[in-house]
């Protein structure tokens, strides 16, 4: 249950085990409150914030301000239930740590919705490359 093969799984394919709880280590954190401000920082300013002036061209100003609401508030509500979620059945004592976001899945919807989130989430990130990357050649074949 907690050898080392298991441990260096996916994030997106991960087991209940929760094998720090029942070796009786604490899990030590090593993050920072300047790493803790870099991954915020490149989270909001990324492509999503430079490409918004794009998207609201584009949906105009009634349709545009409305999708920035309702994005956002998907994104408030998924980010909640992935915090209430992570340590499991009391957020902040439960036993049971949940590191990925189809272990989450797994814990409310079952096995078979497990399956079909993580197809949905590895299709969304090979999605979102080739995306990422046409639309950085076409930038580049503007700009040169």
């Amino acid at each position: 249950m907690g050898s080392v093969e298991e441990e260096q799984q996916s994030p997106l394919v991960g087991s209940f085990s929760s094998s720090d709880h029942e070796s009786g280590k604490p899990f030590e954190r090593t993050g920072t409150i300047c790493t803790a401000l870099a991954h915020i920082i490149t989270g909001v300013i990324g492509a999503g914030v430079l490409s918004l002036a794009w998207s609201m061209a584009q949906l105009g100003w009634i349709a545009g301000p409305l999708c920035m609401i309702a994005f956002a508030s998907v994104t408030i509500v998924s980010s909640s239930l992935l915090c209430d979620c992570y340590r499991f059945p009391d957020p902040e004592v439960g036993p049971n740590r949940i590191r990925s976001f189809t272990q989450a899945v797994k814990l409310y919807l079952g096995d078979k919705n497990q399956k079909v989130c993580g197809i949905f989430v590895q299709e969304s990130l090979y999605g979102a490359g080739i995306t990422y990357t046409f639309t950085t050649a076409n930038c580049l074949s503007t700009v040169l």
